[in-house]
């Protein structure tokens, strides 16, 4: 049986692809070799290479397995962290509350 490949946008493509050249990026100005690399995060060098070209197909776990690797671990906690998107439209469905009339006026 064949294995279901999911259809990428090239915006995501893309974005994997800067993702993978920062890390790549990352680990050559700590001057560490890509062995030495795929040995701390406890992967294989072809799995680091496919990390640093961005692959889609590795695993969230590795890509983050190596970030901690780096000391990166803390940028990864950026993503989504002020989603101002997300509370704009958190906002619109806020009830708007109305106020009750006095007793005895219209």
């Amino acid at each position: 049986m064949g294995q279901n490949k999911t259809a990428l946008f090239p915006k995501t493509v893309s974005i994997l692809e800067t993702f993978g050249e920062n890390i790549r990026l990352a680990r050559l100005r700590r001057n560490i070799s890509s062995s030495l690399q795929a040995e701390r995060a406890g992967i294989s060098r072809p799995t680091l290479t496919m990390i640093e070209k961005g692959s889609p197909t590795v695993s969230l776990g590795s890509y983050v397995q190596v970030l901690v690797t780096l000391g990166m671990e803390k940028d990864l906690l950026k993503v989504a962290a002020d989603d101002e998107l997300g509370r704009k439209l958190q906002d619109l469905k806020l009830p708007v509350r109305q106020r009750a009339t006095l007793k005895g006026k219209p």
